[in-house]
């Protein structure tokens, strides 16, 4: 029987992705990706091979996708590297995603305190961050300085392994700004690095409290490195949240109301009542004019902290203005 033998090589598009030999079934650090420099064969991601433009169900307009025969190995390659550290000017991270959770297991968040149209915290008091979380292994973290983005997202039980964050901005003089707040200002930010009660609750402590103003507060759900987590569909309640709340003037009535003429607590609560009940909305709206109305009356000399807190940017004790506030920063 003949056999021809056809001497001409199947070379295939990707140029490394030979395999060392496979990695001992306990070798933990092979199993999170290993110590080899090519791409294995069975790692290859024919998905990003096309562009997506002339996939069924492309929708007009949409981009087209940046396309890779390698996953996009050397996508880094002559750039200035992230390496583990927070560079502010920029960097490229060549760290693959990692590990994604089932759609079924979805990190989810909701900010438990302080609550939306809830009580005014008093100014310069201490209180709590409480945040309730599901799907997530709460308590990893890395060195934020060394380890930044440096390893891939990773699953226990089918849940992402990681930590959550919560930030606290000044709203200014509202508490419906139409202009985004700058990302690089806070009052307060603080990584929750522990497991809280072991059921997703978990607690920041905001120690001295914050001065009179209008805050947002959000959560950033993380992996242990870091990045925020990394979901399965595109289509999902997201996995943060974020809360609008009050800290009044030590507890001064019409400072209270005031607070920087924003209308305060009050035209909060009336505007949430006005999205779940669009015949109060004329109320919400009277109730914010009120209420604003007040605040200017007391900026203006009537109310603690006086002209004071007007010349500051705002009312409040002692005439604590926004400037002021903003230097008053926690970090963990």
């Amino acid at each position: 029987m003949l056999y021809k033998q056809i001497s001409c090589a199947i070379a295939l598009s990707v140029v490394v992705y030979a395999n060392p030999e496979p990695a001992p079934a306990n070798n933990a650090a092979a199993a999170g990706g290993g110590t080899g420099t090519t791409l294995s064969a069975n790692a290859i991601q024919s998905g990003s091979f096309s562009d997506g433009t002339t996939a069924i169900g492309s929708e007009a307009g949409q981009a087209a996708s940046l396309t890779s025969q390698n996953n996009f190995i050397n996508n880094c390659a002559g750039k200035t590297l992230t390496n583990g550290l927070q560079i502010t000017t920029g960097s490229c991270n060549g760290i693959t995603m990692g590990d994604i959770p089932a759609k079924t297991a979805m990190v989810s968040s909701v900010i438990t305190n302080p609550q939306t149209g809830g009580a005014a915290i008093a100014s310069d008091t201490s209180f709590n961050i409480t945040v309730q979380m599901a799907n997530i292994v709460a308590g990893s973290f890395t060195d934020a300085d060394a380890t930044y983005y440096s390893a891939p997202q990773a699953l226990q039980g089918g849940q992402v392994v990681g930590h959550t964050h919560v930030t606290v901005q000044d709203m200014g003089k509202s508490l419906n700004p139409t202009t985004a707040l700058d990302a690089t200002q806070f009052a307060f930010f603080k990584g929750i690095n522990d497991a809280g009660n072991g059921k997703g609750l978990l607690t920041a402590a905001v120690t001295g409290g914050l001065p009179a103003g209008n805050y947002r507060v959000c959560t950033m759900a993380s992996a242990s490195n870091h990045q925020p987590v990394i979901m399965p569909v595109a289509q999902r309640g997201t996995a943060d949240d974020c809360t609008k709340f009050v800290v009044n003037g030590n507890g001064n009535t019409a400072n209270a109301a005031s607070n920087n003429g924003s209308g305060g607590q009050a035209a909060a609560a009336a505007a949430a009542s006005a999205v779940s009940d669009p015949g109060a909305t004329v109320a919400a709206a009277g109730a914010a004019s009120s209420t604003a109305a007040a605040g200017k009356a007391a900026s203006t000399g009537t109310g603690k902290g006086g002209a004071k807190g007007a010349a500051g940017g705002g009312g409040g004790k002692g005439g604590k203005g926004r400037k002021e506030r903003l230097r008053r920063v926690f970090i963990s």
